[in-house]
């Protein structure tokens, strides 16, 4: 890595972030009450009592929530809940507290985002397990046939990445019911290149009674909505990756989700705690992650990490990496507002409360932004949005899970977001590639390609491109 991402770097970085107030309260004692043992010190009410509240409260309770550690008198714990999204009774032994696949298996969200800095990744020791995780309940072993294994990724800019989905839906959306109107008026069936922001999700057919031939859609669900989250693109919102990951990892179960609208109880856990995570709070926890700055590049190389740095990104593009791992996708509006408009059941929609707004150019780290000639902001996260097929016969490293997500075959996942991979290794979506060499190499299906092209390079030249992906970075 280059000299100026050493520790000393880092920890000039985290005093930044300490004086900005983003990274804050690491201890709750200060305004605990003498032998309180609750993490949670205050909650927020429901989503509508946050609406006028400042941006930077909004954010700050949410950094509160984020590096909690939440205990029992918080609520952490599900003895009687499983982790599944959809809410589901336990059948096994609920006195378990802490199970290391089904969960619960962490006190906090900074138990496994914390590398290099909180909202970050996580080791190969903070894997998680998980199965389909919408409707499948406890399991117990960590056999590949039952569960798959998966790194934690990191969070910042991930504000920036739910903006684009919205937009890029809206757009997909858009295409969708102009095709629909124009079969019903000719009485013919209608193609379109389902194309956004220079990215292709294949074609879709609408026949003039409104079939949908979705046989040549690619890279996306059938419905047209972009999900960003997850190594498979399976959570559509910061909010709805939070509402299962609380439940999951921390038995921290939210109301609007858990709560009796859903389930007729008040603690469908039977933790005896009621109320866990308000709808406030979890507009708190939002706003604090999409907060989090986008990662950005290693400034004042030396003259050498410099050099290998360009002539590794020339490389990049040669080798047609950023065909997937584009460079960047282009923003129309740096506005946030939370809600979000495609929040699937269980999850507060912005149809049905006034959402609130955090305008994310006025926040340290988004000024930065590059735009093109349209005035559009450009957001760097060399990423398409879009799943891929990267295993083949010949290479089957990540090929490594035997059960499906969703919509997603086995061996397709989201372009990982190159953006602050100099920060968050080991590598792979299971965390076990300890190089990017390694990562590189695993790459097979539609990055074979580009793979074959590394090896052919001279061994300097294959030293410049890992040197230019070190330098994107967190700081």
């Amino acid at each position: 890595m280059p000299h100026n991402t050493a520790p000393r770097s880092l920890f000039h970085t985290l005093c930044r972030y300490l004086l900005a107030g983003l990274v804050t309260g690491l201890s709750h004692t200060a305004t605990a009450a003498p032998g309180d043992e609750n993490a949670i010190t205050g909650h927020f009410g429901d989503h509508l009592s946050v609406v006028d509240k400042p941006a930077e409260a909004l954010i700050a309770q949410g950094k509160m929530l984020f590096i909690a550690r939440f205990t029992s008198a918080d609520g952490a714990g599900r003895p009687a809940a499983t982790q599944a999204a959809v809410p589901t009774k336990r059948r096994i032994d609920p006195s378990r507290a802490f199970f290391r696949t089904s969960g619960p298996d962490s006190n906090g969200c900074i138990s496994c985002h914390m590398q290099p800095l909180p909202g970050g990744a996580g080791d190969f020791a903070l894997n998680v397990f998980t199965t389909d995780g919408f409707v499948d309940a406890d399991f117990d072993s960590m056999d590949p046939q039952f569960s798959n294994e998966r790194g934690t990724t990191h969070l910042f800019g991930s504000g920036l990445v739910e903006l684009l989905a919205r937009e890029m839906t809206v757009d997909l959306h858009r295409l969708r019911d102009q095709a629909a109107q124009t079969a019903r008026k000719t009485g013919k069936s209608v193609t379109i290149d389902l194309l956004t922001k220079g990215v292709s999700f294949g074609r879709l057919t609408v026949s003039a009674g409104g079939f949908l031939d979705i046989s040549q859609v690619a890279g996306i669900d059938p419905d047209l909505v972009l999900r960003p989250f997850s190594q498979k693109g399976v959570f559509v919102s910061l909010r709805e990756f939070s509402v299962n990951a609380s439940n999951h990892h921390h038995g921290m179960q939210a109301v609007e989700r858990f709560g009796s609208r859903w389930t007729g109880e008040t603690d469908h856990d039977a933790d005896g705690r009621t109320a866990e995570l308000s709808e406030g709070d979890m507009t708190a926890m939002v706003a604090f992650q999409a907060a989090l700055p986008a990662p950005t590049r290693t400034a004042d190389l030396s003259p050498d990490w410099q050099a290998a740095a360009d002539r590794g990104e020339q490389l990049f593009d040669q080798l047609d990496c950023s065909s997937c791992h584009r460079r960047s996708l282009p923003l129309n509006n740096l506005v946030f507002s939370e809600p979000g408009p495609f929040n699937g059941a269980g999850n507060l929609r912005a149809s049905e409360t006034t959402p609130v707004t955090i305008d994310l150019k006025k926040l340290p780290g988004f000024a930065a932004l590059k735009r093109d000639e349209e005035g559009r902001y450009l957001v760097p996260l060399f990423s398409d949005l879009k799943r891929h097929t990267i295993s083949d016969g010949d290479i089957g490293h990540y090929r490594n899970e035997l059960l499906g997500q969703r919509f997603a075959d086995r061996d397709q996942f989201l372009s990982g977001r190159l953006w602050g991979v100099g920060s968050t290794g080991p590598w792979g979506h299971r965390g076990d590639l300890t190089t990017l060499r390694e990562a590189i190499q695993a790459h097979g299906g539609e990055g074979h390609a580009a793979r074959n092209g590394f090896q052919a390079l001279p061994p300097p030249d294959q030293k410049a491109l890992i040197a230019f992906l070190q330098t994107l970075v967190i700081q």
